[in-house]
């Protein structure tokens, strides 16, 4: 947390966390692993690095993470032996996908040599995990062409705007938007496609480049870029969400629509958390994520392993499940994902469907609720 001569005080990672250790009773790893809701385990987000250039105000605002924020040292991070130790358990148990995050993972040293280990685990039915990575796309000019060798497949790359001082504005830290464009370029020449290009849409900043975005991918990448937008979250408790600033999405897709119109597409996967539209007229796809507005806890299959080894089960999680004790203390492969097991078969996390029972007159995050998770922790 920030330092005494600080006014806020908001520490990044939740007070308690769970003990871990290995269950009575043993959880075998036999691929199929599901919840109390019957989900299954197939998304690992893996946060790399508590680290980030950028201060969005949504995600790691400047009036908190500042010049004295204390981040973890370099000896609580997982080395990308535990990371990769902990990722081929999990692939055990039926992960498929691992998505690499951060804060902003390319500021982790080396990244490439964890994805080069990563590349060569194998799932149960011996076909190799899907690799993808999630960035701010300011260091991927210079990075893709390397990503790509060590064998990552696919980057999604957040971006808010197109107009430049929107984007600088919403970046907080006067970063140009024609560098993070000149990423997306080398990663579609490095072959890390098809790339994903996130967009946050929080009404009365930046939703006025809704259809400034759709046209410039459409026109510039075609089927190479997907552009997705994603309702204004209520995540962690640095950034202040209120309900009047969401944009459903539905009002998306409809100022889209009217301009070029769209088709609805059905999910590649289960567990998908964007719903997809196709231009009719053949010029790509885009999707749209509305946790806010409609709910897709009822199939969620993603889990979240921090930068120093916490589990988490839910974006909006308040406690996660310390693994690095174990890690560290000397348990057995056996042990370990015996423990993921349990952990994964107590999971009943449905977080944005109890928000949407409560309804829009009972939207602002709870006071007295235990404070949760910030996103840029554990990716988002």
């Amino acid at each position: 947390m920030k330092n005494s001569s600080s006014s806020t005080v908001i520490p990044i990672v939740p007070a308690g966390h769970a003990v871990v250790a290995a269950p009575d009773v043993a959880v075998p790893a036999t691929g199929l692993l599901a919840d109390r809701l019957g989900r299954p385990l197939t998304d690992l987000r893996i946060s790399v690095t508590d680290r980030c250039n950028f201060r969005c105000s949504y995600c790691m605002p400047k009036d908190v993470f500042d010049k004295d924020y204390q981040y973890l040292p370099h000896s609580a991070l997982l080395s990308f032996e535990e990371i990769t130790r902990l990722a081929r358990l999990f692939a055990s148990h039926g992960v498929r996908k691992i998505r690499l995050t951060g804060g902003e993972p390319l500021l982790r040293k080396h990244i490439e040599g964890l994805i080069a280990q990563l590349a060569e685990l194998r799932t149960p039915d011996g076909d190799p995990l899907e690799l993808t990575l999630t960035t701010n796309g300011s260091l991927l000019k210079r990075k893709a062409a390397g990503l790509q060798a060590a064998g990552l497949q696919r980057v999604t790359v957040s971006l808010d705007s197109l107009d430049d001082a929107v984007f600088r504005h919403m970046n907080d830290v006067d970063f140009p938007v024609a560098d993070v464009l000149a990423g997306i370029d080398a990663a579609i020449a490095a072959g890390l496609g098809p790339i994903k290009v996130n967009m946050v849409v929080k009404r009365g900043t930046n939703e006025q480049e809704i259809l400034p975005m759709a046209r410039y991918f459409r026109e510039h990448h075609g089927g190479k870029v997907v552009l997705r937008f994603i309702e204004y979250m209520d995540v962690g408790a640095t950034n202040g969400w209120r309900m009047d600033e969401v944009l459903p999405s539905a009002e998306v897709v409809a100022r889209i629509a009217a301009e070029f119109p769209l088709v609805p597409l059905e999910a590649t996967t289960p567990g998908e958390t964007a719903q997809r539209w196709a231009y009719a007229d053949g010029g790509g796809e885009i999707g749209v994520i509305s946790s806010v507005t409609q709910a897709f806890c009822h199939d969620c299959s993603r889990a979240r392993l921090s930068t120093e080894g916490k589990l988490y089960l839910c974006l909006f999680a308040s406690q996660g499940h310390d693994l690095r004790p174990m890690l560290r203390d000397g348990a057995s492969d056996g042990d370990i994902a015996s423990a993921i097991g349990h952990i994964w078969q107590g999971r009943a996390d449905r977080y944005s469907e109890l928000r949407a029972l409560r309804g829009p007159d009972d939207s602002a995050p709870d006071a007295t609720a235990p404070r949760r998770v910030e996103m840029s922790y554990i990716g988002g």
